[in-house]
């Protein structure tokens, strides 16, 4: 009987510690700071992004995300709702961007302001109020590049065109024309050379057929010097598309400089912070290592505590093997 009634006290006591024990992590748990509501909406992809989310505000935790689901008033968008606390400054200019926790890939709701307005937005916790939603610099940097790699593409295809085989053809056919022209030049001032020498020369002068000479000269120049007109016109013309405003060189330049600046902006401002989340993440896991190995070699302590520490030398108690006296 008596064994029993100790066996009964045990457990009695065992039930109250429990049942205190869940009162109190209940109390300590407890949250009683005094939250508004507020919505977002969104036609992006929110990946990451979970209920119980951290809400930061300039990277200041200041709340949580309640519901994550469909938008009812605008079809096809998705609706974030969450809790913030009634000291944050939410104002008119207050703007959310959805950004991720470095390695770990897990979301949360940044809050920034703009600073053009001054004036509280006001909560409704029955119609929440809505914050416009913004791409972080990660999507910022992705969507960029899209239409960087557009843009590049259009360059490039209307380089080919503008070098494809027929314009190629074009432009060695006017630079061979161009040379045939300096050609007659070239022959046509020996011609008239030769005829001044014999119409001029000291044997004879025969001014009808030096006139008729210089006429047929004259009109082979004039009609040498407009087939060179020409072959400079399509070399000019073609010049000027590939260099014009909108051309295809001002596109891939276009192109090149803003995947340069994303590509800066990436490296600037992301892999910092992915840096020092491993960093930090490194940390958390040598601690738990720490305490794992604690608890291995001590498992009593999570009920017993860690005890007295051990005597040291010149204390009474002290051993050499480390074992209590």
């Amino acid at each position: 009987m008596e064994n029993k009634a100790h066996a009964l006290a045990a457990g009695l006591f065992v039930l109250v510690v429990t049942a205190l024990l869940a009162l109190l992590s209940i109390w300590l748990m407890r949250d009683t700071t005094e939250r508004d509501l507020y919505e977002m909406t969104t036609a992006e992809t929110i990946s990451g992004l979970q209920p119980q989310a951290a809400v930061n505000f300039r990277g200041v935790p200041v709340g949580k995300v309640e519901f994550i689901g469909f938008d009812s008033k605008i079809k096809g968008n998705v609706l974030v709702r969450i809790s913030v606390d009634r000291g944050a400054p939410v104002t008119k200019s207050v703007f959310a961007t959805v950004a991720s926790q470095g390695v770990t890939g897990l979301g949360f709701i940044q809050l920034d302001d703009t600073g053009q307005s001054a004036e509280r937005l006001v909560p409704n916790d029955q119609d929440p109020p809505r914050i416009p939603i913004k791409l972080g610099g990660l999507d910022k940097l992705l969507k960029q590049s899209e239409v960087i790699f557009k843009q590049v593409e259009q360059a490039s295809t209307q380089l080919n065109k503008l070098l494809s085989d027929d314009n190629q053809k074009a432009i060695t056919g006017a630079v061979t024309q161009l040379g045939g022209a300096a050609k007659s030049i070239d022959q046509l001032a020996v011609g008239m050379n030769s005829t001044l020498n014999a119409q001029f020369g000291p044997d004879k002068v025969n001014i009808p057929a030096l006139v008729k000479n210089v006429d047929a000269t004259m009109t082979s120049l004039r009609r040498t010097s407009e087939q060179a007109g020409a072959t400079v016109a399509e070399v000019g013309i073609t010049a000027k598309k590939l260099n014009e405003k909108g051309g295809p060189l001002d596109k891939l330049s276009e192109g090149g400089t803003a995947l340069a600046a994303g590509v800066e902006t990436f490296s600037a401002a992301t892999l910092p912070k992915l840096g020092e989340v491993a960093d930090e993440t490194a940390r958390a896991m040598r601690q738990l290592r720490r305490t794992v190995n604690n608890v291995d070699d001590n498992p009593q302590a999570l009920i017993f505590g860690n005890g007295p520490p051990l005597p040291g030398p010149g204390e009474p108690g002290f051993s050499a093997t480390g074992a209590k006296k």
